[in-house]
């Protein structure tokens, strides 16, 4: 993705939408009502054979918005691998890439509708929404939530929530109104992304999810996709798991991916963590995998996390091997 496009496309919407509400803002209450945020983390992977790396994984600045208006604001800036280690090899630089994660303004008609503008994560499961490092109990990502479907959205979506007796049911539908374009080499490109999350949440949190798009390729296939997910904790046990099915436009199989992952409480702050996942994508085969680990939530913005990962070979964004990270909210 060329930032200074896509930053100027996001900016304008966001601009346009902010001049109908230029009434309910003064200049001092408008500039009093930011908020400058962030997180960073750091990584080492032994891979099988006895290779290392290391790097300083991310390094994301979020800036936000609000003053009890109607309208809030919201941008997250990642800096990728900035400083790296393969083996004798150090680099600065050498890897690193600006990311812009998100850049939208929200516009709240009602408790039960909300538009939102610009570029935002893809609602499409739960780990996309809440995959920054501090918030995850894994260095890695299960494939199944980045390989299959598009990571970020840039166009419109509404949104809401209704409660229902002791459970909350959320909505939201978005679709694509500028093209995203391809940040590195590994990303795969999509476009005419258009879809729908729905969620019911309560003792236990169930997610559907629903989109249709194309792969930017030579031969711009078809998908739809399909996806279930859920959460439930209980004194400190978490248990999740997420399965998508994407189909061709003539229903053929066009791919999957499904996790289960168990964390189980040691004490002292300190989890253990298991996963089980497989995928399969037409143009990179299949594959199983499986993680033990633990993590250290030493405070609510500080993790330190070791994981194993063995399985099938290792892809793009994937590593296998012994891990480590630590991340930190800031």
């Amino acid at each position: 993705m060329r930032i200074p496009r896509l930053f100027a496309v996001s900016v304008a919407v966001a601009l346009g939408i902010s001049q109908a509400a230029a009434a309910e803002l003064d200049a001092p209450s408008f500039l009093e009502n930011f908020n400058l945020g962030g997180y960073s983390s750091a990584e080492f992977n032994m891979h099988p054979g006895g290779k290392t790396d290391s790097a300083i994984n991310e390094v994301g600045i979020i800036l936000s918005w609000e003053n009890g208006s109607r309208f809030r604001f919201l941008s997250e800036l990642d800096l990728d691998r900035p400083i790296s280690f393969h083996g004798d090899d150090n680099a600065v630089g050498k890897d690193s890439y600006f990311n812009l994660e998100r850049l939208y303004v929200d516009y709240n008609l009602s408790e039960k509708l909300n538009l939102r503008a610009g570029r935002f994560l893809t609602p499409a499961g739960r780990w996309n929404l809440v995959h920054a490092e501090p918030l995850v109990w894994t260095t890695t990502r299960p494939l199944a939530t980045s390989r299959l479907f598009p990571l970020s959205t840039n166009g419109l979506m509404v949104y809401g929530a209704v409660p229902m007796a002791n459970n909350a049911f959320e909505y939201s539908f978005f679709a694509e109104g500028v093209k995203d374009q391809i940040v590195n080499s590994n990303d795969i490109p999509f476009e005419d992304t258009v879809g729908a999350r729905f969620t019911l949440s309560g003792k236990v949190n169930w997610g559907l999810s629903l989109l249709e798009f194309h792969e930017n390729t030579p031969t711009r296939p078809s998908f739809r996709l399909v996806g279930l997910d859920f959460l439930v904790k209980h004194e400190g046990w978490e248990f999740s798991g997420e399965a998508f099915q994407r189909y061709y436009s003539n229903y053929s199989d066009g791919g999957s991916g499904a996790y289960l992952q168990g964390v189980a409480p040691l004490g002292n702050q300190w989890f253990a963590v298991g996963r089980l996942e497989s995928f399969k994508r037409p143009t990179e085969g299949s594959s199983a995998r499986w993680l033990i680990g633990t993590a250290w939530r030493m405070t609510p913005s500080r993790i330190l996390k070791v994981e194993y990962v063995g399985g099938d070979g290792e892809q793009p964004g994937s590593p296998k091997g012994l891990m480590a990270s630590f991340a930190i909210l800031f």
